[in-house]
């Protein structure tokens, strides 16, 4: 029975591992495909744009 508990002390330390290195690759990925504000335009309302035409 020792033996088991072991292995599943082992499983669980694995599955933390690949949950965190998943985290880390969203992370990355989020902060690759983020848009800093002063690179974005405000938007005009749609009311707006059609009183103007």
């Amino acid at each position: 029975m020792s033996d088991n508990a072991a292995g599943d002390r082992t499983g669980e330390r694995v599955q933390a591992a690949e949950q965190e290195a998943a985290r880390k690759r969203i992370l990355e990925q989020a902060e690759a495909e983020r848009i800093p504000v002063e690179e974005t335009t405000r938007a005009v309302p749609d009311r707006r744009w059609r009183r103007d035409r």
